[in-house]
């Protein structure tokens, strides 16, 4: 069974929230910070929304595909009990209007359940802290930061949002300063174009999404040594709704990742930073 993945993160507070494996001393981490569905007890008390609503707009699978990476850093943890790809004072989902219009809670959500839920966000940015400063002792690392996104809002048997603006991956990279661009234009470059269930990937930068508060705060911590590229996949692997996965579909996207990973570290060892 697959760290973090679908059937290890179903019923309520029977994990840890995030779990680490792989190569520590590897300069390459792929992060997939909303790929689980697990709740605290006392969160799942409060939530008013089923799992299929829920699996909507968490991130299924992510960790499959940021499994091709030497190390990985899975989270199991819904994104509605803590977003980490937020800012502190906005990774608990309040009121609707930060929760895409979704009415999330039954009632008020209480104080004390938003500050432990705080307290998981503490600690994962603490332990991924303490890991990413090993790293940056050695030199230059990147950081995969791996997400999915929808494209069938309007449902199954609608029209998908238009190709110009809904790439086979996104690549943010708002967040960089100095000179990370052979590490970027060296990952574009190997998978744009790249064959993917009989059809080219679509691989641009900063079309839907430019990078949010993982990428922020790597670049603010490591600045020139930590190159975060958060990777948006668009959900044409898998049923927005179902969360069910076209298998072949996703190894093949994973695989096209995996390809780029030599890639990358060889412009890593040029980059500037």
């Amino acid at each position: 069974m697959k760290s973090g993945s679908l059937d290890t993160v179903q019923t309520a507070g029977t994990t840890e929230p995030y779990a680490f494996c792989g190569d520590e001393a590897s300069p390459l981490v792929a992060t997939a910070i909303h790929a689980g569905h697990d709740l605290r007890p006392e969160v799942a008390e409060h939530m008013l929304l089923d799992d299929e609503a829920r699996r909507r707009e968490e991130d299924p699978h992510t960790d499959r595909i940021a499994g091709c990476a030497p190390a990985v850093l899975t989270v199991a943890r819904s994104r509605f009990e803590v977003d980490l790809n937020r800012a502190r004072d906005e990774a608990v989902y309040r009121t609707p209007d930060k929760s895409w219009g979704l009415q999330v809670w039954s009632g008020e959500l209480p104080d004390g359940v938003v500050e432990r839920s705080l307290s998981v966000y503490d600690a994962f940015y603490a332990e991924l802290g303490r890991r990413l400063d090993r790293l940056a002792e050695q030199g230059p690392f990147v950081v995969f930061d791996v997400h999915s996104y929808n494209y069938r809002r309007q449902g199954p048997e609608a029209p998908g949002d238009p190709a110009v603006d809904s790439p086979d991956i996104n690549v943010g990279t708002a967040a960089l300063r100095g000179g990370w661009r052979p590490v970027v234009e060296a990952f574009i470059e190997t998978l744009d174009g790249r064959e993917v269930t009989g059809r080219a990937l679509d691989v641009r930068e900063n079309v839907r999404f430019k990078g949010a508060n993982l990428s922020q705060w790597v670049a603010g911590r490591y600045r020139g040594t930590g190159c975060t590229l958060a990777l948006e996949f668009k959900k044409a692997f898998m049923d927005e709704g179902t969360a069910e996965v076209d298998d072949d579909h996703l190894d093949e996207l994973t695989a096209a990742l995996r390809s780029s990973v030599p890639v990358v570290l060889g412009a890593l060892s040029g980059a500037p930073g």
